[in-house]
């Protein structure tokens, strides 16, 4: 008999049985047939097994045809992979991973047989996102040999893998695991055993965050989407995310992260249990958020919830003007945008300086646009024309959208907007680009709250798509028509949202960052592993530590703090470890230290 994990060197991780044949199962079976491994592929259902064959098969052509396998290669890996019914056939296998469903019954039944079938020395990993790995080890009549080993979908294209280590685990068994993840071409994260672990642990709050925003009738679910795809460079919004994951596969993980955090972002939005309970679990069924030519498809269809496009209901006011207020990055990039598709502007800051030095910024920037062949010398020349820098708010007397760019604070907005409210002409739209302060507290400094809008531009305007656009209860139908047709006009993607805290994107995203503060905060992971868990695992374009370190740490707490003042909720508090930061004069890039150190410019 052989001897038990803990007292014996690992012999390397051959024959790799995985239970569970689904879309994961047989992800994670072709990787590993494809890294030269033994593959026993094992389910209860025959129908299972013989679609996971045809799926490996199908899979593996599409990599012959693309050059990224030869066929003799193919044959080969296809020779590896065998598929059983009966448990037993996992034997001989020296590591074992299951992805059956998640339930606590039904992966404890199976680690018990596996008890009886496999060798003493043999790793049981769980591929569980959502349930304790220690709990399922302690069941097990050889606990040290029981981790978790975390794949995401699809796992033949994504790099991550979190490796999950129990109180029980022995270390053996995690070096032999992450050496097998290093051999797959993966990018392995050594985690503790607390619910979704470090990369589900942040996207699901989000996701539960997005669901409960959509099912307040605060924004469409295309316009959630949309400003997360286009606000924060994701490759899915969190909707149709949802829809692709399963929406009772989500309800599951949410209220494991609550049964162990207590903390209301992690209770499930009521959505998610009334659209599980009733079938519609996403692309699976066919319906979820989202409504798709079939169950399984990608394609989402229109049905009663598509808006209508066509023709504004109440027709805008004409705009030939544009006043900015501001002299700033975003300023300068919000008057490049107007005069770029062909409006006048006004350019205007608090020193005629600094308005030339903003027009210089802008100058520069449309030179980088001809020497990268993205605009002619000439139609350069002619945009740069169409601004006229100013010292002074009098020149918006004859502008018919007068748009402020300046701080981030509400007095100084307010005496702005009091300003506009004497110089421009009636009939104008005044605008606020505010990330987080309420537009009708601009509005109310005017005598003319109706002509008042939030138009919520992100940096750098001239290459982000997204402008949110924000109603106040006193915004009248037409402005809000008008700044609609402006944003087409100026090549940009308007989302509509109300005035609250934070809009959609800066409401979705900065308690996502504030959550991944708390888990360096407590311990749980490093600030690299956390930034390598959500660009491999969630596609983000960066992690959040040098998200953060880019926004700025003080940003980033103001915005927490109007959240949190917002919403009352525990759980938007901002992590101490972020405000100490911020006491500490490290606020990021721009001061050289924040998460992390930068060299000096």
């Amino acid at each position: 008999m052989a001897a038990p994990l803990s007292d014996t060197p690992l012999s390397p991780l051959n024959t790799i049985a995985v239970i569970g044949l689904g879309t994961m199962g047989t992800g994670i079976a072709e990787v590993l047939t494809r890294a030269g491994r033994e593959v026993v592929g094992i389910d209860i259902s025959e129908a299972a097994a013989t679609k996971a064959v045809a799926a490996v098969n199908a899979a593996t052509a599409r990599a012959v045809s693309r050059g990224r396998l030869t066929e003799q290669e193919r044959e080969d890996a296809l020779a590896r992979f065998r598929t059983f019914t009966d448990l037993r056939a996992a034997a001989d296998a020296d590591l074992v991973i299951e992805v059956v469903p998640e339930s606590y019954e039904i992966k404890q039944q199976v680690f018990r047989a596996l008890d009886d079938i496999v060798r003493p020395d043999t790793i049981l990993a769980t591929g569980t996102n959502a349930l304790s790995v220690t709990r399922l080890a302690a069941d097990s009549a050889h606990p040290e040999r029981v981790l978790g080993l975390h794949f995401f979908n699809p796992a033949p294209a994504m790099r991550l893998v979190e490796v999950v280590s129990s109180v029980l685990t022995a270390p053996a068994a995690v070096t032999a695991v992450t050496n097998l993840a290093l051999d797959l071409g993966k990018e392995p994260v050594a985690v503790g055993d607390r619910p979704g672990f470090v990369a589900d642990g942040l996207l699901f709050g989000y996701l539960n965050q997005a669901a409960a925003m959509y099912e307040a009738k605060y924004a469409s679910r295309e316009d959630i989407d949309a400003a997360m795809r286009l606000g924060c460079g994701l490759p899915m919004g969190p909707l149709a995310l949802l829809d692709l994951i399963g929406i009772d596969t989500a309800r599951t993980v949410l209220e494991a992260m609550y049964a162990a955090s207590h903390d209301r972002l992690h209770a499930p939005a009521p959505i998610l249990k009334q659209l599980s309970e009733a079938g519609l679990t996403g692309r699976k069924s066919g319906r979820g958020f989202y409504t798709y030519e079939a169950p399984g498809s990608p394609t989402a269809v229109q049905d009663a919830l598509t808006p209508l496009t066509g023709a504004a209901s109440v027709p805008g006011r004409p705009v030939r003007s544009v006043g900015v207020a501001g002299s700033g990055t975003m300023a300068s990039g919000i008057a490049e945008v107007f005069a770029k598709a062909g409006y006048e502007v006004v350019l205007a800051a608090r020193t005629e300086e600094k308005a030339l030095a903003a027009k210089a910024r802008i100058g520069k920037s449309l030179a980088r646009s001809v020497d990268k062949g993205r605009m002619t010398a000439e139609a350069a020349a002619q945009t740069l024309d169409l601004i006229r820098p100013t010292g002074s708010y009098d020149d918006f007397a004859d502008v018919d959208l007068a748009l402020e760019a300046v701080a981030e604070d509400l007095e100084v907005k307010q005496q702005l907007f009091a300003t506009f409210d004497k110089v421009c002409k009636p009939g104008a739209i005044l605008a606020t680009t505010t990330s987080s302060l309420p537009v009708v507290a601009c509005a109310r400094a005017t005598s003319r709250p109706q002509d008042v809008i939030g138009m919520h531009f992100f940096n750098p305007a001239p290459a982000m798509k997204l402008v949110e656009v924000v109603r106040t209860v006193l915004t009248a139908d037409d402005v809000h028509a008008t700044v609609r047709e402006l944003c087409a006009a100026i090549r940009k993607h308007p989302v509509d949202c109300g005035d609250r805290a934070g809009f959609i994107v800066n409401a979705l995203l900065f308690p996502y960052l504030n959550n991944a503060v708390k888990m360096v905060q407590e311990h749980y992971a490093s600030l690299d592993d956390i930034d390598a868990a959500m660009k491999l695992g969630g596609g983000y374009p960066m992690g959040p530590f040098e998200l953060l370190d880019v926004v700025g740490l003080d940003v980033s707490l103001a915005i927490e703090k109007v959240l949190h003042r917002e919403f009352r909720d525990p759980g938007l508090a901002p992590a101490p470890l972020l405000e100490h930061l911020v006491a500490a004069g490290c606020l990021g890039r721009k001061t050289g230290r924040g998460f992390r150190e930068y060299a000096k410019r």
